[in-house]
């Protein structure tokens, strides 16, 4: 069983899998991690990854996080200038 990152806006969840697939490319926000662990080389696999060092796990999620505020700031710039 996977554990997912607890959110402060449960309804949001959808909308961020959303977000998480598109960012990388990808067809579906399952499948997003995997793409963004091969694109870095990292060596994810589903289920238990406890080989992974502390390195290769933060290149995944830097590569997903990163991506995901970067998108989300821009999003928000756009709305803003909207606005005025």
């Amino acid at each position: 069983m996977s554990r997912r990152n607890k959110i402060l806006v449960p309804e949001a969840r959808n909308g961020l899998d959303a977000l998480k697939a598109r960012v990388v490319q990808s067809r579906s926000p399952e499948n997003a991690k995997f793409e963004a662990a091969e694109e870095v080389g990292v060596p994810l696999k589903k289920g238990y990854n406890g080989q992974l060092t502390s390195e290769q796990a933060g290149k995944v999620g830097g590569r997903l996080g990163g991506s995901m505020v970067r998108e989300l700031v821009k999003m928000a710039q756009e709305n803003l200038s909207k606005r005025q």
